[in-house]
């Protein structure tokens, strides 16, 4: 069973949701901070859940009061299962009691030293100062693996876009960048026109500071090399993006007003901005068949536009 205080998955999961349903910063911050406080992250649980994803979305909120407090919380979480795995670790290569091996006693570490890394086999990531973006050189990476000079240059803008604001180590990130050139190159037949093409677009969406939720699902494996390649841009847009892309497409649904749409003027609907009841309407089919048609408002006293279905 998930361990929480207070909270069971169902609940995490609920509050989840509220955060996506989330009207205004305010209410994004109460949930935030209440999963802070009362969530118990362990691997199963952040794998079970999608909770760190959902969270990592709002990373780069606009409102600088949650994306500091998803950043704060994202660290406490990386930090606990860290302390975590390293403890199981610890555990497993007790042996057994009543052994008589011949072994020298434990090494007891003092009270004040820091708890284990995670990545115990691996250096831990080194930063450049003044909060500069990583990259092939900050990093040490070397990625003259091919022949080919603009492979080799697809590798390196790959590896930059993704460790720009990444913390994971640079070997990570190094495999993902070849995973990506070697698919792309695989699908494109060789380093064609088409290749470069589909480099460049993969580029611009993962380098992209808004989008830093790509950057990460790619990093963590979450997205495949295959299944990035496969992405449309749509699929790649940040939430923001996604966000105002469904504005315009509902505003031209409004705007597309056919000759064969009639719009009726009546008194039976109100308008929420000027409550006036002159409002014109008409009815479109937006979705399947089988379910109701979509009724589009427009105020005619103030311009003020709505839909219900």
């Amino acid at each position: 069973m998930v361990q929480t205080r207070g909270l069971d998955v169902k609940e995490i999961k609920s509050l989840m949701s509220g955060l996506e349903k989330a009207s205004t910063p305010q209410i994004t911050i109460d949930i935030l901070e209440q999963l802070k406080k009362d969530v118990v992250p362990t691997e199963k649980l952040l794998r079970e859940t999608k909770l760190g994803i959902a969270v990592n979305k709002l990373r780069s909120h606009s409102e600088k009061k949650i994306s500091e407090l998803v950043k704060s919380m994202i660290k406490k979480w990386k930090d606990e299962v860290t302390v975590q795995k390293a403890s199981s670790h610890a555990q497993s290569s007790t042996p057994p009691s009543g052994t008589t091996a011949n072994k020298p006693p434990p090494v007891v570490a003092p009270s004040f030293a820091p708890p284990p890394d995670v990545s115990t086999s691996k250096p831990k990531v080194q930063r450049p100062p003044n909060g500069a973006p990583r990259d092939v050189k900050t990093d040490g990476v070397k990625t003259d693996i091919y022949d080919d000079r603009v492979r080799n240059s697809c590798v390196t803008v790959t590896y930059n876009a993704l460790a720009s604001d990444s913390d994971a180590h640079a070997d990570t990130i190094f495999e993902c960048s070849k995973d990506i050139e070697r698919v792309v190159f695989q699908n494109e037949k060789g380093a064609t026109q088409a290749y470069r093409t589909k480099m460049r677009s993969l580029y611009l969406n993962l380098k992209d500071a808004k989008n830093p939720n790509l950057r990460y699902r790619v990093v963590s494996g979450e997205i495949s090399a295959e299944r990035l390649y496969r992405m449309s841009p749509q699929e790649m847009a940040s939430e923001d993006l996604k966000n105002e892309i469904k504005r315009l497409e509902e505003k031209n649904l409004f705007n597309a007003q056919g000759a064969k749409e009639q719009r009726a003027v009546t008194d039976r609907f109100t308008c929420g901005k000027c409550k006036q009841k002159k409002v014109s309407y008409y009815q479109m089919q937006t979705r399947s068949a089988d379910e109701p048609l979509t009724t589009f408002c427009t105020c005619e006293n103030c311009g003020n536009r709505w839909k219900f279905s």
